[in-house]
Parts: C-alpha cells; sequence; structure tokens
C-alpha cells in the first residue's frame, strides 16, 4: 500500500522541508500526493523521520531454528529457480531474491513500483530449489518468513545473458561489479562506530522498493529504509551499468540518539597480505587481497595513496580534509601472476571510488579501519567519510555521492604507486646489523601521463615522517624505462609509530601521487 501526505493548507504545503516531521499515522490517514516514483522517495523520507521519533524495535518476523543453524553449504543448497526473476523478459534488469537462513536472519521486505502502484512480494517455497543438505521449508511456516535481500541482474558482459548486476544482503552492505570483474569490496549504508570501544553498530535495510524498468531502460531505482537503535535512513539508489558501472546514492538520515562515529559511504574490503609483507605466510600464492590501497583525492587536488596491511593489532588512520573530492578501496594490481589463485581470481575483483555530489560535505576525515585476521574469509579493511560537524538529532542530513566501480579515477593525471615493499634494513654477513625493526622501503611509481618519461631529468623523492631516522634515500630508473624506484631506510625511535609520506618531483613540479605509510615498529618481534 502507498505512503501518502497528511492533508494541509496550500500555504503549508508551499513551504515544506525536507526537514519536517510528519506522523505514520497521518501519512496514512489521507490521500495527498500522487504515487508518483520521485514522490513515493518523498514519503519514504517521511517514515524514516517518524520511525526515528519512536523506540527502536526488533523485527516481528524471526528466522526458525532449523535456518538459523545451517552451514554456509547447506545455505547455498537453497536456490533461487532463474525462471521466476521479477520481471524475466520483460526487462533489461531482472531480479533474484535471497532465502533468509545462516548469516542472514534479519527479515527484509521486499516492494515492487510499477507507474503509480506499490506491491509487496511476498516470500514464497515455490521459488526455490532445496538442494542436498538444505532444510526442507514447509508450506506451512513460509508465512512467518521474508527474504533476506536480493540481486539485479543485467547483460554486463554480453547481450547474450544477464550477469549479477549488485547484491544487497546483510545489514546495509551491498556489491556492485563491472563488465568483467567478480565479487569482492563492498559497499555500507551506515556505519555507526566503527572501531569504538563501545563496539560497533551494524544498521540494517529492513525494506526496499523495486522500481520496474521499462522494456529498454538501461538505468534502474531502488528505494531503502533503514533501521538501527541510533538511526533512520532511507535510500534511493541508481544503477548505471555500463563502461565503468556507476550507483548514485542519496541517503537521508535521522538519528534518534547522539552517535560518537558516524561513517557515511563506508566501504569495506578484504587485505591478508600483500607485496608489503613482513612476515610469513605458508601459501604458494604471493599475494591475497579483495583491495590494495586506499586511494584519497582532496579539496586541493592532492592524491593521496595508502597501501594497506593486515596489522598485528587493530589500526584506525585518519585523513582530515575539507570537502573530499572522492576516496576509494581499489584493487590496483591486476596481474594474474601476483595472485596464481584460479578459484578466487582476486586480480579481477573491483575498486570502488566515492565521488561526494550535490552539497559539499563540509570538514571533516576519511578514516580507514585495519583490523587484524588469520585468514581471508574476513573483512577486515573498513574506510569512510566522518564529517566533523556532530549529526544532530532532530535533523535530517543529506548526503549524495556516486559509487564508481574502476581502478583509477579520470580525474588523476600524476604517477601512481604500483607497489610498496619492506624488508629487513640489514643484509646477511652484515657486522654488528642492525635491529630487526629497522626497515628498507622500496616504492616503485610508474602509470605515467606519458608513457615515454625521459629518464635524463633528476627525480627528486620529497619524503616526511613523523619520527625515526631516515637514511640512504635514492630514486633510480628501473630497466623499463617507466617505473622509478624510490628506496630509503628507516630506523624508528623504540616503538614509536612512524608516520610517512613520500613523492616524486622534477623542478619543485610534483609528478607522483602521494604515498602514505605508517610503520608500527611493535609489529616486528626480535
Amino acid at each position: 500500500m502507498p505512503l501518502t501526505l497528511a492533508k494541509k493548507t496550500f500555504r503549508t504545503l508551499c513551504i515544506i522541508v525536507a526537514t519536517q516531521y510528519i506522523s505514520v499515522s497521518a501519512v496514512y490517514a489521507q490521500s495527498v500526493i500522487k504515487t508518483e516514483v520521485e514522490n513515493n522517495y518523498q514519503q519514504i523520507i517521511y517514515k524514516a523521520a517518524d520511525l526515528a521519533k519512536q523506540p527502536y524495535q526488533e523485527a516481528k518476523k524471526t528466522v526458525p531454528e532449523e535456518l538459523k543453524s545451517i552451514d554456509y553449504q547447506q545455505y547455498r543448497s537453497i536456490r533461487f529457480l532463474g525462471d521466476k526473476a521479477l520481471w524475466k523478459d520483460e526487462s533489461n534488469f531482472e531480479v533474484q531474491l535471497f532465502h533468509p537462513g545462516f548469516l542472514y536472519k534479519k527479515p527484509v521486505k521486499i516492494n515492487e513500483i510499477i507507474t503509480d502502484s506499490i506491491s509487496s512480494i511476498p516470500f514464497s517455497v515455490d521459488l526455490f530449489r532445496y538442494d542436498g543438505q538444505a532444510p526442507q521449508i514447509s508450506h506451512v511456516i513460509q508465512s512467518a518468513l521474508d527474504f533476506s535481500g536480493f540481486r539485479v541482474h543485467y547483460p554486463i558482459n554480453t547481450d547474450k545473458y544477464k550477469d549479477e548486476l549488485i547484491v544487497f544482503q546483510g545489514a546495509s552492505y551491498f556489491r556492485p561489479l563491472g563488465p568483467g570483474l567478480q565479487y569482492g569490496a563492498s559497499a555500507r549504508g551506515l556505519a555507526i562506530d566503527t572501531a569504538e570501544p563501545s563496539g560497533e553498530e551494524f544498521p540494517h535495510f529492513t525494506e526496499f522498493w523495486l522500481i520496474k524498468p521499462s522494456a529498454k531502460d538501461n538505468a534502474m531505482k531502488i528505494y531503502a529504509l533503514l533501521d538501527s537503535p541510533s538511526a533512520t535512513g532511507a535510500y534511493r539508489f541508481e544503477l548505471l551499468p555500463g563502461f565503468p558501472t556507476k550507483v548514485k546514492v542519496r541517503a537521508d538520515l535521522f538519528f534518534r540518539k547522539t552517535v560518537n562515529k558516524v561513517g557515511i559511504s563506508a566501504l569495506t574490503s578484504m587485505f591478508f597480505y600483500g607485496e608489503n609483507r613482513v612476515k610469513h605466510f605458508d601459501d604458494f600464492r604471493p599475494e591475497i587481497h579483495d583491495s590494495d590501497g586506499l586511494l584519497v583525492a582532496t579539496e586541493n587536488n592532492e592524491w593521496i595513496w595508502r597501501p594497506l596491511s593486515n596489522p598485528s593489532q587493530l589500526h584506525v588512520s585518519s585523513f582530515s580534509l575539507h570537502s573530499p573530492k572522492g576516496f576509494g578501496l581499489l584493487q590496483r594490481d591486476k596481474a594474474f601472476s601476483s595472485y596464481e589463485d584460479m578459484e578466487a581470481k582476486y586480480h579481477v575483483r573491483p575498486s570502488i571510488w566515492v565521488t561526494p555530489t550535490g552539497k559539499p560535505w563540509g570538514k571533516g576525515r576519511v578514516e580507514l579501519v585495519e583490523i587484524p585476521t588469520s585468514d581471508e574469509t574476513n573483512d577486515n579493511i573498513v574506510a569512510y567519510w566522518v564529517p566533523e560537524k556532530e549529526l544532530a538529532l532532530g535533523e535530517q542530513h543529506t548526503f549524495e555521492y556516486d559509487l564508481t566501480i574502476k581502478d583509477k579515477p579520470a580525474a588523476i593525471t600524476l604517477g601512481k604507486v604500483v607497489q610498496t615493499r619492506i624488508g629487513w634494513a640489514g643484509f646477511p654477513g652484515q657486522e654488528n646489523p642492525p635491529s630487526k625493526k629497522e626497515r628498507l622501503f622500496v616504492i616503485d611509481f610508474s602509470d605515467w601521463p606519458v608513457n615515454d618519461f625521459p629518464g635524463k631529468f633528476e627525480i627528486e623523492a620529497k619524503l616526511k615522517n613523523s619520527s625515526g631516522n631516515i637514511s640512504d634515500l635514492q630514486t633510480v630508473l628501473l630497466p623499463d624505462n617507466k617505473t622509478w624506484r624510490t628506496s630509503f631506510k628507516l630506523a624508528p625511535e623504540g616503538n614509536i609509530p612512524v608516520d610517512m609520506n613520500l613523492a616524486l618531483h622534477l623542478n619543485n613540479q610534483q609528478l607522483t601521487e602521494t604515498w602514505s605509510y605508517v610503520w608500527y615498529p611493535d609489529s616486528i618481534k626480535e
């Protein structure tokens, strides 16, 4: 049933602003606004606003025990029947629905919008096939179930087959794809108190509205309602598949209580180890990661590259900015030889770039959280925008941004960091060798705007460090005649972390993005 607005006088209607709170009872009471697509979204904003004034309540529907206790393989044995996809053979887009169970125990209500009509899609066991060890769900209990999410299919790789384009499942997570890629890094609607001592809160998308595209449409809109103990929100997603794929996002947030840290446009990924590893992993694969670095674009056109790490303890880094031009978790290394993994195919994992749109975001920081992990099954990397200004209670807070699935933003015209290597600063047979905590850093820059960059010019490496002593700083052109290598030795002061920034210059003109790294000496046990 479509939401409607309360009846107002003509004058009041003319001055309604998005920050008003309209009670749900009044919204349902009278029909004033037509159920057109954007009006439907406005009504979801009002629903989120009204919900924020009420105490948080857990969903009434619960997943039965026989579904809660199943393992990954059992859950994978429950398969949606493709011929029952929403809009099958009626549009370029098709939607397949996810069964509840395993990790996905929160019910998700899914609605369909066709022109001016909204209808709920009821859960049915007839939409699924239960193979192997999958639990058999009777028709009797299906009325107590809801879906756990959905995925959208679109012909992104060939016009003969509709590939998976994006998945919405679990909390406020969603995973978009581009041509030739497979799932890796994911996006989140909202992150609350990530890496805070009080513990992280995971808001959930509790309801979706899928707007049916016309037969030849190449874009699709999705609306969502978010809810959690601390916040509510209305979200609008516009899917734009292509080269590259883009997702345009609008988030309208309301808060039930003051939150220590709000993470806007959160991105989540996995980094187990890469070429910058400082400990041995007994694995045939040279590297294992979904993303290898965080890239940040400042308002002043500085580009900062932070290689990711798998730390020995929780690490949180911040980049203070004013109205950033963008940030993203990237999988830059696309060489199969870097991973040698034909099953996981880390060389085709996506990069996700965030571009703020609409109203400038103002002062704040891009925060990177790196969490220790002992295997590749855990997403241990999170990046998001934290506004400096507190997001006040009783107000609407709107953020708009684009998510682009690409490895290098078009705006960057500088050379980029292609690898970071770290090793002991000593050498075999050395008399009075240095401490194992003294490190040799090797950073390679390549991918210049001009491929045949002349090597006869003297390139200067400008390095800043917060502590410790730097020695043997040098930059050389590698035999490929297009990659410049900077190396240096670092002697830390005890266990004091060392924050470093490095870029290559020619005649005081910066040629590369800024390599940014924090070395934690206590990660090495002597």
